[in-house]
């Protein structure tokens, strides 16, 4: 393959499994929040498996791509988040907690149903079937790193906002609170370790430290579900 061929064709085993990964966990959020009484995000056009809808210009496209451009030892990014009104949900305190783990939910669903395909993705033509695998293999691993992910137990997270719902007061306002400075600190919590570990030749990347465990142990479950196990 020429240098061409090659760039489209692993960008196109990242980008799509990437794409569609982020489309569901959005949509997912909304549809779970408008049947439960809180139609924003459908009104917002946001219930919608048009990933245009949910991509955020810098989260999704410029910040990951600086990050790789730039030899970063870890890639982040992030979509629009869906907007939710949680007082306008039925019974909010609980109701929060379905619509936050929607997203989380439909991205372990969606692993499964990709692991399950490679076994019909291995027996197309050989020149379809190694693509097919390779975008179903990565859709996997991504949709089990991005459920993970969004489990942390900080808002603006899923996990945060799930805690928030379990917590009795006054721990939930206490957490909930902590919103407005999340993002900087999990940016900060991504960014800051590694790279000051890199200067000692060290790896401090403590989200990989917490996650990888999880993330290593889910593959293989849902690798024995669908038949992949030694």
């Amino acid at each position: 393959m020429s240098d061409l061929t090659t760039l489209i064709y692993h960008a196109t085993t990242w980008v799509l499994p990437a794409l569609f990964a982020i489309t569901f966990h959005e949509a997912a959020h909304g549809w779970v929040a408008s049947k439960l009484g809180d139609d924003t995000a459908r009104q917002a056009g946001r219930v919608s498996f048009n990933p245009l809808r949910h991509i955020d210009r810098f989260g999704t496209v410029i910040l990951p791509g600086l990050l790789v451009l730039f030899h970063a030892p870890f890639i982040f990014g992030y979509a629009k988040p869906v907007p939710v009104d949680f007082r306008r949900l039925r019974q909010p305190k609980r109701d929060m907690v379905w619509v936050a783990t929607a997203g989380p939910a439909i991205n372990i669903a969606l692993a499964l149903a990709c692991a399950f395909a490679v076994h019909g993705a291995n027996r197309l033509p050989d020149f379809v079937a190694h693509w097919a695998v390779a975008n179903l293999t990565n859709a996997f691993v991504l949709n089990v790193v991005l459920a993970v992910f969004n489990l942390l137990p900080l808002p603006p997270l899923d996990g945060g906002r799930i805690l928030v719902g379990l917590l009795p007061p006054p721990w939930d306002r206490r957490l909930a609170r902590t919103e407005r400075w999340g993002m900087a600190i999990l940016i900060g919590l991504l960014m800051l370790p590694p790279l000051i570990g890199m200067q000692f030749g060290v790896d401090l990347s403590v989200i990989g430290w917490l996650l990888g465990p999880v993330v290593d142990w889910l593959l293989r479950l849902i690798e024995a579900i669908a038949g992949f196990s030694a």
